[in-house]
């Protein structure tokens, strides 16, 4: 069966690092997963060396494509290391390639689509530029906004409050929706949709 694409949802592994901001991304992967468990097939994949946890999933109709979902294991600063994995053995090029992660620069209940651009100081972005040797891939960036009066580490290991809880289970499900536009509609649409959405808790 053709693999249509990998999402990787990017984050930390292990308990310590559950639900902070820096997981973000995990977090929408977990939400595309089950979405995809109530409309179409899923298979557990090997773990590759633990290298990261990975599903191969048959998308909800209309599309009915085959795609990766995939959360890396090797900690945020090698990402790349899984998301090359995945690519090569499933022989997926990397323009078929879209990674969700937090984003400092955008606030907390705002998203971006994008091509490419710049890793804006996130280390699983540059790790996945680097093994790849091309920033030249989707990327969903989730807002987390800048800290005030935390240190930028502490901050983005640091997890969500009681009121940001609302906010990221608000983004999540359109951030989900943004990637099933994608598939359907195609890049524009689905940038014109994640770009527009705001949370409704803010």
């Amino acid at each position: 069966m053709e693999i249509g694409g990998l999402f990787l949802g990017l984050g930390n592994p292990g308990p310590a690092y559950a639900r902070t901001r820096h997981n973000f991304g995990f977090m929408t992967a977990e939400a595309l997963l089950d979405a995809c468990r109530r409309g179409g097939d899923v298979t557990a994949l090997s773990g590759g060396k633990k290298r990261f946890e990975a599903w191969k999933c048959r998308l909800p109709i209309p599309s009915r494509e085959t795609w990766i979902i995939a959360k890396p294991q090797t900690f945020m600063n090698k990402s790349g290391d899984a998301a090359v994995a995945l690519l090569q053995y499933y022989r997926i090029p990397f323009s078929r390639l879209v990674v969700a992660h937090d984003e400092l620069d955008l606030p907390l209940g705002r998203m971006r689509f994008k091509i490419g651009g710049g890793a804006a100081g996130h280390n699983g972005v540059r790790s996945i530029a680097e093994s790849l040797g091309s920033p030249e891939f989707y990327r969903l960036r989730l807002g987390i906004g800048k800290p005030q009066g935390y240190e930028v580490t502490s901050y983005v290991l640091g997890r969500f409050s009681e009121p940001e809880i609302k906010i990221a289970g608000d983004v999540i499900p359109a951030a989900v929706e943004g990637f099933f536009r994608f598939r359907e509609y195609g890049f524009t649409d689905a940038q014109q949709y994640v770009n527009g959405f705001t949370s409704s808790c803010t």
